[in-house]
């Protein structure tokens, strides 16, 4: 539901820390389909994992292990140069 709202503000920072605000634009229609789609991917499917098998004291452990994975994934398309 927020992801897109999400992806929108993490390229625009990415694109300001980076000294490029000029690309913000470029940056958010080249790439924030391709983060939400990842991030419902990974979301969805985690979260019904987690609260269906996971027992409830490693369940922090799960999610901040899938977090870690999805934050690779966020700085690889992150990272990508906009064309």
């Amino acid at each position: 539901c927020w992801a897109p709202v999400f992806m929108v503000l993490f390229f625009s920072y990415m694109c300001i820390f980076e000294g490029t605000p000029d690309l913000i634009i470029k940056k958010i229609k080249q790439d924030t389909f391709t983060a939400v789609k990842g991030s419902w991917m990974t979301w969805v499917p985690a979260h019904t994992i987690n609260f269906a098998f996971v027992p409830t004291d490693m369940r922090l452990l799960y999610i901040n292990t899938i977090q870690l994975f999805f934050n690779m994934f966020m700085s690889v398309i992150g990272n990508k140069k906009a064309a």
